[in-house]
């Protein structure tokens, strides 16, 4: 029985509720198959030679579902070791990558085009041989290009999820109808003074200040009144999250009542059975993540894992597992019953009701906003 058969098989009797993931994924396994039919694992025999990748990534339910449904079942496959590292925001991962040795870290899961063009621009991109990565078919063509139109047609990253960074209020303390009225100005409302919170990123926090002044975060023309309104929102806040766990544990506790949020987390909370709101204003802030490989990484082993990460059978149970939707394409993937459900999920593959951030825009005003805002941060 040749590869495509065995797969197609297994894969049938998954889909009829014959197999549960795990056996199913455990299988597919054994059999060499988790790496796209139209690729021989022997293709990638070359690649035992590397003993461990370095992967980093943001921690919590996040990890916790890229460790369970991707990295234990490819370092069984493979005997490859995946190295977990974590981090709580993109400025301070890539300070360290910028300090290390090269080769030292390989894999990020970095979140929007913006950090993809910073790593690029600064020289630390890749070039992925594509045809070890055939299961990038399956992914949503307009999260591909976004990255090529980068870095001149060529890839250093596989796509792999999007969310949103929306609202996300205690039901307890603050009405759905409230939240239509008021929208991002709730987390500049002296009603709520101290029970307030918001990341400490300068980026969101312009995104969100720009919101509360009724201008577009990717065009803004009055800066003064951004300022003015994240220092409003800095002296009402209870404090600064650095994490999505302790985001979800200030949400959680009461702590805080209401906050802007990565919308799995949010939904995380909403399935532990906290009585926790979202919802994402106009113009909220959409981002996709990818997996982008860092020079002087070891390319046909993290190759093979990006592929087998893009499986699809293997992309949907981490998608499950951390709330976000996966890059997979809808019209291509049927992704099963709980993914639809998740916030910003697209049915349609396009993504058009998403906006993302400008990454030459956000760039090229990284220096001095940043700084700005490490300021304000600081109480001046």
């Amino acid at each position: 029985m040749d590869n495509t058969t065995r797969y197609e098989r297994l894969r049938e009797r998954y889909m009829n509720g014959d197999l549960d993931r795990r056996s199913f994924l455990g299988l597919i396994g054994a059999a060499g198959l988790a790496y796209g039919v139209q690729t021989p694992f022997a293709k990638f025999a070359h690649a035992a030679d590397v003993s461990q990748v370095r992967f980093d990534g943001w921690g919590g339910v996040v990890s916790e579902a890229l460790r369970e449904n991707a990295f234990q079942p490819f370092e069984s496959e493979t005997g490859v070791e995946v190295v977990d590292g974590t981090f709580g925001g993109g400025d301070e991962y890539l300070s360290r990558v910028k300090a290390s040795q090269e080769g030292e870290y390989n894999i990020a899961h970095l979140s929007g085009v913006f950090d993809y063009a910073r790593y690029h621009n600064l020289g630390l991109s890749t070039v992925l041989n594509e045809d070890n990565i055939p299961n990038l078919q399956y992914v949503i063509p307009k999260l591909i290009d976004v990255f090529r139109n980068v870095s001149d047609g060529k890839l250093s990253c596989v796509p792999y999820d999007y969310g949103t960074t929306g609202l996300a209020y205690n039901r307890k303390y603050i009405s759905d109808e409230e939240m239509q009225e008021k929208g991002a100005r709730i987390l500049i409302d002296e009603a709520h003074k101290g029970k307030i919170g918001g990341w400490g990123d300068w980026r969101t926090r312009i995104w969100y200040g720009a919101l509360q002044t009724d201008q577009d975060p990717n065009g803004a023309t009055d800066m003064e009144a951004i300022w003015d309104a994240i220092r409003t929102h800095r002296d009402l806040s209870l404090k600064y999250w650095g994490s999505g766990a302790e985001l979800m544990s200030l949400l959680a506790e009461e702590e805080i009542h209401a906050t802007e949020g990565w919308s799995g987390r949010i939904f995380a909370l909403q399935e532990q059975g906290h009585d926790i709101g979202y919802m994402d204003p106009p113009n909220g802030y959409g981002w996709q993540e990818c997996m982008f490989v860092i020079k002087g990484s070891p390319m046909e082993a993290c190759e093979e894992l990006l592929n087998f990460m893009l499986a699809p059978e293997t992309a949907i149970a981490v998608a499950e597992g951390q709330n976000y939707p996966p890059a997979l394409d809808p019209n291509k993937v049927d992704l099963g019953d709980k993914i639809p459900t998740l916030p910003a999920f697209d049915p349609n593959g396009t993504l058009d009701g998403l906006t993302f951030a400008d990454p030459a825009y956000w760039n090229g005003n990284e220096q001095e906003w940043s700084k700005k805002f490490g300021r304000i941060q600081k109480g001046y």
